[in-house]
C-alpha cells in the first residue's frame, strides 16, 4: 500500500471507530465541522444549554478563546455564570494533540472541555464546539484535531482597486472562523508596498495598519506585511537596506511579527543601479539570486533574529510558478538562511492541479518545504475578465502537507465572494487527507446564507454559474455550469427521444435560476457577498428568464400554437439583449466587463432552443 492510501486508510479506520464507539452512537449523526477533524466520533448523548453555565478557566486561558467562547453561548441565550453545566476552557485537559494549534473537545453530560496545545488551539476549539450546537443543544462528541500544515489563509496579492479596510477586518474575521492562521498583507496598488516602498506611511494610513494588526491578533491570525522593494531597490545600497528595515521597524511597533520580502513580477535582465552590478555582475538569473540572497540574508540577521517574536522571514522568488532548476533558484538553495520562507504557486501561475510529486520536486529545487502561494480564485487577470470565481477549491492532491509549509489563496478583488473558495483552502490546509470538494463547497456556500436551506439552494445555483476556474491559457481547469450542463444534456436526449416531459422538468430547474437572485437578496446571505454580487446577480434574473421563456416558446410550438411561440420567442430575445448588456462595476484591473453568467452554457442552451421554437 503506498503512503498516500495508508494515510487515508488510517483515517478512515479511525472515524469509523470513534463514529460508532460506545452506546450513545444512536443518538444520531454529527454535524458536518469544518474544517474536517483528524478525530470526531459520536460519544454522547446531546446535551441542552441551560440559560446560565459555570466557566472554568485556568492559568492557561487564552483570552481571544475565553472571548469568543462567551459570544457564542450569548448567541444562543446562554449566560457564563456560577452555576449549570461546567464548560472548562483552557490548557490542561486529557488526550491534548501534540502539534501546535491541536485541541481536545469532549461533549457530555458531565459536561464540556475545551483543552488546547496553546491559545490557538484553544480558539480552534471553541470554533468547532460552535458548529456542534444547534439550538439550545449541543452535539455530543468528543473531538482530538490539529492542522496538517502550520501556515494556513490568505495573501492579499492581487492587481487592481484593493480591499477596503472593511473588506479586511471582515476577512480576518473569516479566517479565524475557518481556523486559518495567515493573512499576507501584499496589495498590489499599495503604493507604500511597491512603487513608494521607501517612503514612510502616512499617520493615517499607519494607524489603519495597526487596527488590522489588533483584529488579526484577536483572532489568532498572524498578520503577514509584505514589503516589494524590487522594482527600484539598489541592493549593494546600504542606505536601502536601512529603508527595508525602517519600514518594516515602523509596522514591528504596530505588534506585527511576520514580514515577507517578495520579489515576484519584476525583471533580471537589468539593475536598479550601476552599483549592483560592480557588487554582483552583468545582471542574469545568477546575479539576481546572489542580490536577493544577500538582502534576504541581511534582514534576516538585522531584522528577523534581533526581535523579540519576529517570524521566519517570507519571500516569493523571482521564478515562483516552475519546477525546473536555474543558476537563480541554485543561489537560492545552496546560500539563503534556511529560516526563510520560500512561495510558490505551482507549475503555472494559475495551475490547473497541485501534486505531491510537483510539491517533492520544487522542495527539492529550493532546498527546504516551500509555502504554496494558490492563485485561486484571484480574478485580475484577462481571462478571468467579467467573472465571479465561485467553483470548489480542488485538484490538489491529498499528501501536500509532507511538502509545503503551508497554503495561502490569492483571492478576488471581491472579498466575500472569495470565501467560497478560501473556505475550501483552508479545510484543504488543515486537514489534506481528509479534504473533499464535494463536502466542503456545500459547507461554504450555507455559510454565506446563515445555514438557511433556501437560501444556500439558490446559492447553489448561482454558483453553477459562476463555476468556470480559468488558467493563463485558453482551457479552463475547472468547467462552467456543471450542473445546469448535465440538466441540458438529459434534456435534449430525453425531448429528442419523444420525451415531452423532460421539457419541464428543465423549466423547474429554470424557474429556480430565474429566481435565484431575488432569494439571495431576500436578507439570510452575508450582505457584503449580496453587495459584491451584485452585477452577476442581475444579468442571472435576466438570463433565468429568458430560459423560462424560451422553454414555454417551445412549448407552445410543440402544442402548434405558432404565433404564441413567436410572440415568447421575441420576448425571450429582449431578455437576452438586456442580460447581455449587464455590466460588472469597475472594481477589477480588467475594469467594467459584461457580467458573464454561466457563459457557454446557458447562452448555448437559449440558442439552441430557439431553433426549435
Amino acid at each position: 500500500m503506498t503512503r498516500r492510501r495508508a494515510l487515508f486508510a488510517a483515517a478512515v479506520t479511525v472515524a469509523a471507530t470513534l463514529t460508532t464507539a460506545g452506546p450513545a452512537a444512536a443518538s444520531g449523526t454529527l454535524p458536518t465541522v469544518s474544517p474536517t477533524p483528524q478525530q470526531i466520533g459520536r460519544t454522547s448523548a446531546d446535551v441542552p444549554l441551560p440559560s446560565s453555565v459555570t466557566l472554568v478557566t485556568d492559568a492557561g486561558t487564552d483570552p481571544a478563546a475565553k472571548d469568543l467562547l462567551t459570544s457564542v453561548l450569548r448567541e444562543h441565550g446562554v449566560t457564563p455564570g456560577r452555576h449549570g453545566l461546567t464548560i472548562r476552557l483552557g490548557s490542561a485537559g486529557k488526550d491534548v494533540p501534540e502539534q501546535a494549534e491541536g485541541y481536545a473537545l469532549s461533549v457530555s453530560r458531565a459536561g464540556i472541555t475545551i483543552a488546547g496545545r496553546d491559545g490557538a488551539g484553544q480558539y480552534y476549539g471553541v470554533q468547532t464546539l460552535r458548529q456542534l450546537i444547534a439550538g439550545r443543544v449541543v452535539r455530543g462528541a468528543t473531538v482530538r484535531d490539529w492542522p496538517n500544515m502550520p501556515l494556513r489563509g490568505s495573501i492579499e496579492g492581487f492587481y487592481g482597486p484593493p480591499w477596503t479596510t472593511a473588506d479586511r477586518l471582515r476577512q480576518i474575521a473569516f479566517l479565524g472562523e475557518v481556523k486559518a492562521n495567515t493573512y499576507i498583507y501584499s496589495a498590489k496598488d499599495d503604493t507604500y508596498l511597491r512603487a513608494r516602498w521607501r517612503d514612510p506611511y502616512p499617520a493615517e494610513e499607519l494607524a489603519t495598519l495597526g487596527q488590522l494588526a489588533r483584529s488579526a491578533a484577536a483572532h489568532h491570525v498572524e498578520f503577514t506585511y509584505a514589503l516589494s522593494p524590487g522594482v527600484s531597490i539598489c541592493f549593494s545600497s546600504a542606505a536601502d537596506v536601512a529603508a527595508v528595515e525602517a519600514k518594516f521597524q515602523s509596522v514591528y511597533d504596530l505588534g506585527v511579527r511576520s514580514f515577507s520580502l517578495p520579489f515576484d513580477d519584476i525583471s533580471y535582465t537589468k539593475w536598479n543601479c550601476d552599483a549592483d552590478q560592480a557588487a554582483f555582475g552583468a545582471p542574469g538569473q545568477a546575479a539576481a539570486g546572489q542580490a536577493q540572497v544577500s538582502l534576504l540574508n541581511t534582514i534576516t540577521e538585522k531584522f528577523a533574529k534581533t526581535h523579540d517574536g519576529v517570524r521566519p522571514l517570507q519571500t516569493v522568488p523571482t521564478e515562483y510558478s516552475d519546477l525546473k532548476d536555474s543558476p537563480y533558484k541554485t543561489e537560492l538553495r545552496t546560500h539563503l538562511d534556511p529560516s526563510v520562507v520560500v512561495q510558490w504557486t505551482g507549475t503555472d501561475v494559475v495551475p490547473p492541479s497541485v501534486t505531491t510529486d510537483e510539491a517533492a520536486q520544487v522542495s527539492t529545487v529550493y532546498g527546504r518545504k516551500v509555502f504554496l502561494w494558490d492563485n485561486y480564485p484571484v480574478n485580475d487577470y484577462g481571462q478571468s475578465a467579467g467573472r465571479l470565481l465561485l467553483a470548489p477549491y480542488a485538484q490538489r492532491e491529498a499528501g501536500l502537507s509532507r511538502y509545503l509549509d503551508g497554503i495561502v489563496s490569492n483571492p478576488m478583488n471581491q472579498e466575500a465572494a472569495s470565501e467560497v473558495a478560501e473556505f475550501g483552502a483552508a479545510d484543504f490546509a488543515w486537514n489534506d487527507a481528509g479534504y473533499s470538494p464535494q463536502r466542503s463547497w456545500p459547507q461554504a456556500l450555507a455559510r454565506l446564507a446563515g445555514d438557511d436551506p433556501r437560501a444556500t439552494a439558490a446559492l447553489t445555483v448561482f454558483a453553477d454559474l459562476e463555476h468556470l476556474a480559468p488558467t493563463f491559457g485558453p482551457t479552463p481547469w475547472q468547467p462552467q455550469a456543471p450542473v445546469l450542463a448535465a440538466k441540458a444534456a438529459n434534456f435534449w436526449q430525453r425531448w429528442h427521444a419523444g420525451d415531452h416531459r423532460a421539457l419541464y422538468d428543465l423549466r423547474a430547474y429554470a424557474v429556480r435560476i430565474r429566481d435565484a437572485a431575488d432569494v439571495i437578496r431576500d436578507g439570510r446571505v452575508q450582505s457584503a457577498f449580496v453587495t459584491d454580487a451584485g452585477p452577476w446577480l442581475d444579468a442571472t434574473a435576466l438570463w433565468g428568464a429568458a430560459l423560462v421563456t424560451r422553454l414555454d416558446a417551445l412549448a407552445a410550438a410543440s402544442h402548434g400554437d405558432q404565433a404564441k411561440a413567436d410572440r415568447l420567442t421575441s420576448a425571450a430575445d429582449t431578455l437576452v439583449t438586456r442580460a447581455t448588456a449587464v455590466k460588472t462595476g469597475n472594481t477589477n484591473r480588467w475594469g467594467i466587463h459584461q457580467a458573464l453568467v454561466g457563459d457557454g452554457v446557458l447562452d448555448t442552451l437559449l440558442g439552441q432552443l430557439r431553433e426549435q421554437a
